[in-house]
């Protein structure tokens, strides 16, 4: 693999279990956390979408970061979300966010606001300057309303803590330029898009399903860097029914509702969001079976 890996190959955004109260369950994240590292992780994202991180404290996303790091080890890299739609709270995060033991820090690009280029680039430039933290920009329109346009991509990357991309654009082809056009290492950040990603340079994944299918996808990752393309092919359609599945809802609820079907504590959610009904969840276990998870 010539493009580097920063943090590995293997990610996966972590949810953030919850008790029926609200409460953190810090006995599930460190179940989850290890669960992560067995299933063939090189590294975890916590505080990021997936782990509810609007709606838990800074005192929170700090404990969560320190709990990981204590349960997984040094050989794992811990990387956690410190993005916001304003600047000066987003530094404020990254700097806890280093101080509390993160390896490096994913930074979403502010959502709702929509910034033009010139601010969007000022604040990923500010975050970059505020720590001694790598940081991987995270691309993601449908959420925040605006792209990182590529051009950005290429000039930011050439700020020397900006060393990757979380890619869930949807758009192949903007990518591969991105990619042609500078060489800043991506990771798909989109399951059922990885491996088109990887087909076009990508050097990883920061992955959702890697919570249920994490062996399936490492597997798939190795497969396709020893030039097994057509294993790589056969993983991927294996694992379709999960992808499809893993989203027919927001990701974090099915997430959770798939874990506590593998018996595995994956708690509950925390307003706005919901857990899945039952007939979500009976939907959900067809899902998991046709991809193979046993259940």
């Amino acid at each position: 693999m010539s493009t580097p890996a920063p943090f590995g190959r293997m990610l996966t955004a972590m949810v953030t279990p919850f008790n029926k109260d609200g409460s953190i369950d810090w006995n599930g994240v460190e179940t989850i956390a290890d669960h992560l590292v067995k299933t063939g992780h090189d590294g975890i994202v916590v505080n990021g979408t997936t782990g509810e991180a609007p709606t838990t404290k800074s005192s929170e996303k700090e404990e969560i970061i320190k709990v990981v790091k204590r349960t997984v080890g040094s050989s794992i890299k811990v990387v956690s979300g410190a993005g916001d739609n304003e600047t000066d709270y987003s530094i404020n995060q990254a700097k806890r966010s280093e101080a509390a033991g993160a390896d490096g820090i994913l930074v979403v690009t502010p959502y709702y606001n929509k910034p033009p280029q010139a601010g969007i680039k000022a604040h990923f430039l500010a975050m970059a300057n505020a720590t001694g933290l790598p940081m991987m920009l995270y691309d993601i329109p449908g959420r925040t309303g605006v792209e990182i346009e590529s051009d950005t991509i290429v000039e930011l990357f050439e700020h020397p803590s900006i060393v990757a991309l979380k890619d869930a654009k949807g758009n192949v082809a903007a990518t591969s330029w991105v990619i042609k056009r500078c060489g800043i290492p991506v990771y798909s950040g989109d399951d059922i898009l990885n491996l088109p990603l990887l087909s076009v340079g990508a050097v990883g994944f920061v992955s959702v399903c890697g919570h249920t299918v994490g062996s399936d996808l490492k597997a798939m990752l190795n497969a396709w860097f020893e030039g097994n393309s057509a294993r790589a092919l056969e993983l991927h359609q294996k694992l379709l029914p999960v992808f499809t599945g893993t989203f027919r809802t927001q990701g974090a609820i099915m997430t959770k509702a798939a874990l506590t079907l593998m018996g595995l504590p994956g708690g509950h959610t925390r307003l706005p969001l919901v857990d899945a009904t039952d007939a979500q969840i009976a939907q959900l276990r067809e899902d998991l079976r046709a991809g193979g998870v046993a259940i």
